[in-house]
């Protein structure tokens, strides 16, 4: 029989938990763990660009038509240390650069649909694979590309759009078959974290290579890891439970137990429930308001504290990274909480699904807000932004996850549909932002931070109403039919 509407099944999967299951280099563990450095990479290549142009651009180009506000004393202190400067340099204005920015999205937006429905088909193992691979290859080819032309660079970084495209959903896929319910938050943080800690690497990392060395390194040096890692994932990782070659029967049994009344076993794909499915919506706006905050600030928060605090983010790595940092200690924690409160304190996963989204959106949208009122003062300025991003950590373990909750077995189309909605935000928030401060005054920035804190409120309160943490009727109906 079906279990009851609106009764939480996942509690009830604890009792069945054996005992001997090992956290400790099991196979899911181990998977997470790989995950955890291909989505390092990932965020790492997509990334390293917008610290190289400013290596690959002539001086007197790059300067924007925005003028600098006065308001601020000037903090930047230029110190006379001895850089590398033979690296070839090109006279591409501000809005060639910004379609070389923007260039990665329209690829990225084009392949998230594909990748779900294709996880579900022929597994996520070789689609992620080879997503990273594919990535890797095209960041290997961009020094050429950028020789050949703007045009060149233009279609390769919109190809390893196209690669990446494929990953979330690739994955999300993969651990529909993985993730025992209770261990679902545990899991996907360690994995999904991996692209905040690559956020956090590599924008240092990148200055330092471009200072010393030189800017087509910063693709060589990442291209290069990322085959090496595709290598370890294709003779490590498989697609089950069931072919996994080194994997305990305990663990076998045990991943497989915990979803044996989660997954649909029809082979077509129930389009319209889905796309009528409130809660698929819910997740959607959340997908949709979250992204709008963090895109604004990836893209432009060097230009606030530039042209507005008057101190350049690039002179200080380690600060223009702190923000992710925050973001990536609190994804990892996070999710701990949140199946600690599933688990051991009996919370229904809707409850910790609503909660931890309210908390990761609203939180930063007051600190944002707060950010724009801080006058001059830098360290509070610095200190607001890198809560508002720490605490938005905690919607990995909100509506993040929600897809798996509600359809085990379409996890990855659902984050294809909620990711394509999320990928809007990378190419509208930003070129809106920039047409809101041609003066560079306070007030105009405040204005920015007032829409993305309202989108990321309007958001909190939508998901908040309408989302679920019940594995909902179509995408079990397969399982039913078939087991009747």
């Amino acid at each position: 029989m079906e279990p009851e509407e609106g009764e939480d099944r996942t509690p009830l999967l604890k009792e069945s938990q054996p005992d001997t299951v090992p956290v400790c280099c099991s196979a899911r563990y181990n998977l997470a763990l790989l995950a955890f450095f291909g989505f390092f990479l990932l965020y790492a290549l997509r990334v390293n660009l917008s610290v190289a142009l400013v290596d690959m651009v002539e001086p007197n180009t790059s300067l924007v038509k925005n003028t600098t506000s006065n308001v601020c004393p000037e903090h930047s202190s230029t110190k006379n240390v001895p850089r590398n400067t033979t690296g070839v340099k090109y006279s591409w204005d501000a809005d060639t650069q910004g379609w070389i920015l923007g260039s990665f999205f329209y690829g990225y937006i084009i392949t998230q649909i594909p990748g779900g429905y294709l996880g579900s088909k022929i597994g996520g193992k070789l689609l992620l694979g080879f997503g990273i691979f594919g990535t890797s290859v095209f960041t290997l080819l961009t020094p050429l590309a950028a020789n050949l032309g703007v045009g060149y660079l233009i279609a390769v970084r919109a190809l390893e759009g196209l690669g990446e495209g494929v990953t979330f959903p690739a994955m999300h896929s993969m651990w529909s078959s993985w993730a025992p319910p209770l261990e679902r938050s545990k899991l996907l943080s360690i994995s999904y974290a991996g692209a905040q800690l690559g956020t956090v690497v590599s924008l240092p990392l990148s200055g330092l290579i471009c200072y010393y060395m030189n800017w087509v390194y910063v693709f060589y040096i990442f291209g290069a890891l990322g085959v090496v890692w595709f290598f370890f994932w294709m003779w490590l990782v498989s697609d089950t439970p069931e072919t996994h070659r080194n994997i305990s029967h305990a663990e076998k049994e045990y991943i497989l137990s915990s979803l044996k009344d989660q997954l649909s076993t029809q082979k077509s794909v129930p389009w319209r429930p889905i796309l009528e499915s409130l809660p698929l919506w819910a997740i959607v706006v959340a997908h949709f308001s979250y992204n709008w905050t963090f895109y604004t600030l990836l893209t432009l928060l060097p230009t606030y504290m530039k042209e507005i605090l008057r101190f350049d983010a690039e002179e200080n790595g380690f600060l223009s990274a702190l923000p992710y940092f925050g973001c990536w200690l609190c994804i990892i924690l996070s999710g701990q909480i949140a199946d600690y409160l599933r688990e051991k304190q009996n919370f229904s996963t809707v409850c910790v699904r609503k909660c931890f989204t309210l908390i990761g959106m609203i939180g930063p949208a007051l600190f944002l807000v707060a950010a724009g009122f801080t006058g001059c003062n830098y360290a509070l300025a610095v200190a607001f932004v890198t809560i508002s991003t720490t605490l938005g950590g905690f919607c990995t373990s909100g509506y993040s996850i929600n897809h798996l909750d509600i359809a085990p077995s379409y996890a990855g189309i659902l984050l294809g549909i909620t990711n394509s909605f999320g990928t809007i935000p990378g190419m509208v928030g930003p070129v809106i932002a920039k047409s809101l401060t041609h003066n560079n005054t306070v007030g105009e920035w405040q204005t920015v931070f007032y829409i993305a804190a309202s989108i990321n409120l309007f958001g909190a309160i939508f998901f908040a109403l309408f989302a679920s943490g019940e594995v909902q009727d179509w995408a079990v109906s397969g399982y039913h039919l078939h087991r009747n």
